[in-house]
């Protein structure tokens, strides 16, 4: 299961990272931006009645639903039971790695300098968030990238409708976008129209870095 899980998300590119004040809205908020292209999304759990959220998600057919914000062993169990299929920290937190490999389960562990990175991906990491990526850059991936070609790097932060194939150019696997994605004023506001079309925004950035690739 775990290769399955990361061969969707290696060939889908972007990851939807739902931080909301409203447990309400997470639903909508996850039906519109899928309905705009956009299906793999990590529920932090931040989030209120985030392991509900994670529950009623992974029963859809078109979403692949993962855990984020994970920050124990006993968060990583739980999300997994509840229907987790990937889970993913903000810290370099190595002992998740092995959590969610007995579970069957990607780890995605967070990492900011190439020590870190290194250290994530040798314990077994599937892949390394890089958090937060705006500190970093695009020029940070490419420098990393360099000597350790081997390290499936996501950058989470700094990640924008517009920009994820300059991320991909630089070497992402994979991007996770969350407030640029998320439009504030429009959940706010119940616009899920202006979710659906930021995600088609975010996938046509996606598509065209692929299709530069494959001339």
């Amino acid at each position: 299961m775990k290769e399955q899980i990361l061969e969707r998300i290696f060939s889908d590119k972007a990851i939807a990272v739902i931080r909301l004040n409203d447990a309400a809205k997470a639903i909508q908020v996850v039906e519109a931006i899928a309905s705009g292209g956009v299906t793999i999304v990590e529920i932090t759990l931040t989030t209120p009645d985030a392991l509900n959220i994670i529950s009623e998600l992974s029963t859809r057919a078109n979403l692949l639903v993962g855990a984020g914000t994970v920050m124990s062993e006993r968060d990583a169990s739980e999300s997994i039971e509840r229907g987790a299929r990937f889970i993913v920290t903000p810290i370099l937190n190595l002992p998740l790695i092995d959590v969610a490999h007995r579970r069957g389960v990607p780890a995605m562990i967070g990492a900011m300098t190439p020590t870190e990175i290194y250290a994530a991906y040798k314990a077994g990491a599937d892949v390394v968030k890089v958090f937060p990526a705006e500190v970093v850059g695009t020029a940070f991936f490419k420098a990393v990238k360099a000597p350790l070609p081997q390290i499936k790097m996501m950058p989470t932060g700094g990640v924008t409708l517009a920009n994820a194939g300059e991320w991909l150019s630089a070497g992402a696997c994979a991007v996770g976008i969350g407030g640029a994605l998320l439009d504030s004023k429009a959940i706010a506001a119940n616009d899920f129209a202006r979710l659906s079309e930021n995600a088609k925004t975010f996938r046509a950035s996606i598509l065209q870095h692929l299709n530069s690739q494959a001339l």
